[in-house]
């Protein structure tokens, strides 16, 4: 047991960089999302930044980042279930994983993966991947409004918003702990500072989804 632990901490400390990284792009993410909020055209500004060749050349490389954290998850998941049952996480102590979160890591992972294969076949396939293959790139506050405008997408965007709020909170500390960081002192702050980042997220995505629904639905909403 003890020799399959310790195989998996190399692919633990990666995955916890690859997954800081993620939560850079989110909170990147959320901030140009969130402009549309303020006004619709510096959303749109924000899009003309997101296609820049700089930030285009990242895309293969934060998709691989994706598969790899989540292959690697899930991996580690089921390998740490066979060799210390419903302890998934390398912790200090079992206190620090009896939360729900901690404990469902792997269920809300399939949420996640779930809500961004289905996110990519809105926004991905009619902006970026039309730019890779030479088409005509939807116009982002259109496409915003015609997506958020039907309230049942509002309603499963919510449901994954509400999961990746979850999935960070547990995995925003654990990152940090897992590269060394996890001092009794310095755990609490990096779990409060965790609870704030999903929490600002979580709050960000759904402003923009329940706008866009608003001044696609409410006339007192419509410009």
């Amino acid at each position: 047991m003890d020799s399959i632990i310790k195989s998996s901490i190399g692919k633990k400390f990666f995955m916890s960089i690859t997954g800081m990284f993620l939560i850079i792009f989110l909170l990147l993410h959320a901030t140009i999302n969130f402009c549309y909020v303020i006004d619709p055209e510096l959303f749109r500004a924000g899009c003309e930044f997101m296609a820049l060749p700089i930030v285009t050349v990242m895309t293969p490389i934060l998709a691989a980042g994706f598969i790899i954290h989540f292959i690697w998850a899930f991996w580690l998941s089921l390998t740490n279930l066979k060799a210390r049952g419903n302890q998934k996480y390398a912790v200090a102590n079992k206190a620090q994983a009896d939360n729900w979160a901690a404990k469902n890591m792997l269920v809300l992972g399939i949420i996640v993966i779930g809500g961004i294969c289905f996110h990519l076949t809105h926004f991905w396939a009619e902006m970026q991947l039309k730019m890779f293959t030479g088409g005509a790139e939807s116009d982002p506050v259109a496409l915003m409004e015609k997506i958020f405008g039907q309230w049942w997408i509002v309603v499963i965007y919510v449901i994954w918003f509400v999961a990746v709020w979850f999935h960070l909170t547990h995995g925003f500390w654990s990152a940090f702990q897992t590269v060394g960081w996890n001092n009794d002192i310095w755990i609490k702050r990096w779990k409060v500072l965790g609870y704030i980042v999903a929490t600002i997220l979580l709050l960000a995505f759904v402003a923009v989804a329940v706008t866009a629904y608003c001044r696609v639905n409410c006339p007192c909403c419509q410009a």
